[in-house]
C-alpha cells in the first residue's frame, strides 16, 4: 500500500496543470452558450450529440491523458519566457494553444469532417478557448507556466499555476457557473460584447502573456498572498472569463450562422 501511495504521489507531481479549473471552464462555456444565436445554438447542440457546451467544457483535460488524444497535451498553453514574444519564442513542435485553435477553426470551416470528427473538434475548441484566456497558460517556459513557483495563499503552499487555475477563481466569488454568467453578462451591451469579441487567437494569447508578467511581479516565490491579492486580481479573472465566453460565442456564431 505504501509503495502504491508513493507511486500515485510521484505521478501527480509530474502531471502538467491544464487551464482554468472546472469552474472557470464551465463559466466560459456557459457565457458562450448564452450568447449564441438561437439557430447556432441548435446546430451546435446537435453536433455535440444533444449535450450543452458546459457538458464538454472540461472534456479535453481528461482526454489529453488518453492514448487516443495524448497528442493534444501541448495544446493547452503557449509558454513565453522573459524577453520573448509569442512570435520570437521557440514553438512547441506538437503545437500550442494558438496553433490548435487556428487549426481546429480551419478544419471546422472546411466542411470535410465526419459528424464524429466535427463533434470532437467542437469539444476541443470549447476547452481551448478557455485555456488561452488563462494568464498562466502564457507564462514562462522556464517555470512551466508558474508550476515551478510556490507561493503561500492564505498560509498554504500553492503552485502559482494552480492558484490561477482554480483557487483564485473560487476565492474571487463563491458563485455557480450560472451565477458567474448572470453577474458578468447582465450589464454587457451589444456594443460592449462586440468590442470584447474582437481579435484572434494570437491576440488573446498576447493579452494573457501581458497579464502573466504582472502576475509574476505580484507573486514572488514564497510570497504571502491573501485578501489584497484576491481583491486586486478578481476583476482580472472576471474580465478573462467574460472575454473567453464572448470570443467562443463569436467563433461559433461565425462558423454556424
Amino acid at each position: 500500500m505504501k509503495r502504491f501511495l508513493v507511486a500515485i504521489i510521484t505521478l501527480c507531481a509530474t502531471l502538467p496543470s491544464f487551464g482554468w479549473g472546472q469552474k472557470g471552464h464551465d463559466v466560459v462555456a456557459y457565457i458562450a452558450e448564452c450568447n449564441l444565436k438561437p439557430e447556432v445554438y441548435q446546430k451546435v447542440v446537435k453536433k455535440l450529440g444533444g449535450h450543452s457546451l458546459v457538458y464538454y467544457a472540461n472534456w479535453l483535460d481528461n482526454a489529453s491523458y488518453s492514448d487516443q488524444y495524448r497528442y493534444t497535451k501541448t495544446w493547452h498553453y503557449a509558454n513565453v519566457d522573459d524577453g520573448f514574444t509569442y512570435d520570437t519564442m521557440a514553438k512547441q513542435p506538437k503545437g500550442d494553444v494558438v496553433t490548435a485553435i487556428e487549426g481546429i477553426v480551419e478544419e471546422l470551416k472546411s466542411d470535410i469532417l465526419s459528424p464524429e470528427q466535427e463533434g470532437v473538434r467542437l469539444r476541443m475548441l470549447i476547452h481551448l478557448v478557455g485555456d488561452i484566456h488563462c494568464p498562466m497558460h502564457a507564462g514562462r517556459l522556464s517555470d512551466r507556466g508558474g508550476n515551478g513557483v510556490i507561493v503561500k495563499f492564505f498560509g498554504r503552499d500553492t503552485k502559482l499555476h494552480s492558484l490561477w487555475d482554480t483557487a483564485l477563481v473560487e476565492a474571487a466569488h463563491k458563485w455557480s457557473y450560472t451565477e458567474w454568467e448572470q453577474q458578468l453578462n447582465r450589464h454587457c451591451t451589444a456594443e460592449r460584447k462586440a468590442e470584447i469579441a474582437r481579435g484572434e487567437a494570437k491576440d488573446w494569447l498576447n493579452e494573457s502573456h501581458a497579464i502573466a508578467k504582472e502576475v509574476y511581479s505580484a507573486s514572488p516565490e514564497k510570497g504571502r498572498l491573501s485578501y489584497d491579492y484576491v481583491a486586486y486580481f478578481a476583476p482580472v479573472i472576471e474580465q478573462r472569463l467574460l472575454a473567453g465566453g464572448m470570443r467562443l460565442a463569436m467563433i461559433l456564431n461565425e462558423l454556424y450562422q
